[in-house]
């Protein structure tokens, strides 16, 4: 198996990372523009599996030409780039998976490309995070335990271990994207009917150990493909976990116009965006350095099950490893990707097309893998009275 990492920025690194300790994968070939940078990295690694290959990805010829090196392809690029990696690995006939990035219909159009995909004999599977990603492959699982399913409740969070006042949360990822999460409506499922939510809006409580109360509260993307997976349930939805008080501070951001893209104010005779502006002074104040970050995740899947009300519940808590110094959500993010790209590369996933995660990932195997990992993902069921129909 040869596979291509795109992008070697912090999840392609521990992607590389993780394809390497396979004894089937021949080939890693890790691909950015900055190739020092790479380079740097594949030295602290001791192995000869890892090639540095230059990429320019706004450039097609450049993406054909690293994509067509592997056989599956891991693109941890920023999830604008996902829908042209997708047309071009299939162009190429090479399996892809992306990490997702629920945003702007971004998964929707590369969900259409089904036809093509089977046509070239190739699968495609985005959304392969976290969140889209790992909530996506438990919601399968605990969905196919039961008869029929009537509630999915999905909780994840990346913060850091000993909060920072005022906004107590560590940057583990871009920042746009979390700008993009906070600021975009959510798809919610209440009643029985979809909907649209504000994000940061519908905050509750919610509890971890060593962590305390925490709150959750909506943002965008989180629910990924699973509404019209699952369009009969009557509850569906995604809520971010921060600790107590941020998605107020974030509101208050947000109503104040600094998270707008449109808002530009003049200084010096040259027009600024407000949101870059943001960014940036956040970019810095929000660096995890050494310090370290975790990820809590809680997926809950309610339903019927041989005239019983059952709940399948999914929890786990990673943190920080300090061995090799990856952060939480590396542990988490780039892991679920990696397991997923040897699955497909290995003959375990043999359906040929584009998947979303909960359709297609074997969930026990998932979980196995990620145990392999550091990442242990805890199953609790319990079951109500029996439900009498007349």
């Amino acid at each position: 198996m040869k596979v291509v990492v795109l992008g070697a920025g912090l999840m392609g690194k521990e992607v590389a990372r993780d394809l390497i300790q396979n004894s089937k994968v021949e080939r890693v070939f890790l691909a950015d523009i900055n190739t020092e940078v790479a380079q740097n990295f594949v030295a602290t690694l001791n192995t000869d599996k890892i090639e540095v290959v230059e990429l320019h990805a706004e450039q097609d010829d450049s993406l054909r030409a690293v994509i067509s090196k592997g056989n599956v392809v891991v693109n941890a690029l920023f999830y604008a780039f996902n829908e042209r990696v997708a047309q071009l690995a299939i162009e190429m006939g090479v399996h892809s998976v992306d990490l997702g990035g629920h945003i702007g219909g971004v998964t929707e159009n590369i969900l259409e490309l089904n036809e093509a995909a089977k046509e070239k004999g190739v699968t495609i599977i985005p959304d392969l995070g976290v969140a889209p990603g790992m909530i996506n492959i438990l919601t399968g699982y605990g969905a196919s335990k039961l008869d029929e399913v009537e509630s999915i409740k999905l909780y994840v969070g990346g913060i850091p271990v000993e909060p920072k006042p005022p906004l107590n949360y560590t940057r583990v990822f871009s920042l746009e994207g979390v700008f993009d999460h906070y600021t975009q409506p959510s798809k919610v499922i209440q009643k029985g009917r979809l909907e649209e939510v504000p994000s940061l809006s519908g905050i509750e409580p919610i509890y971890f150990d060593d962590f305390g109360v925490m709150e959750a509260f909506y943002t965008s993307g989180g629910i990924s493909t699973l509404y019209k997976t699952f369009p009969n349930v009557q509850t569906l939805e995604y809520k971010t976990i921060r600790y107590r008080g941020h998605a107020e501070k974030f509101q208050l951001l947000a109503d104040l116009g600094f998270l707008n893209n449109n808002n530009f104010v003049s200084v010096d005779n040259q027009n600024i965006p407000v949101r870059a502006v943001v960014r940036e002074a956040l970019h810095k104040e929000l660096e995890l350095g050494n310090k370290s970050d975790a990820v809590l995740l809680r997926v809950i899947v309610a339903g019927e099950k041989a005239q019983q009300q059952v709940t399948y519940e999914y929890e786990m808590i990673v943190k920080k490893d300090l061995t090799v110094n990856e952060t939480a959500m590396a542990r988490a993010t780039a892991n679920t990707i990696s397991v997923v790209a040897q699955m497909i590369g290995e003959g375990i996933i043999t359906e040929r097309g584009v998947f979303a995660p909960e359709s297609i990932v074997p969930g026990n195997a998932y979980i196995e893998e990620m145990a392999k990992r550091g990442v242990v993902i805890k199953e609790t069921s319990h079951k109500s009275a029996m439900i009498v129909k007349w």
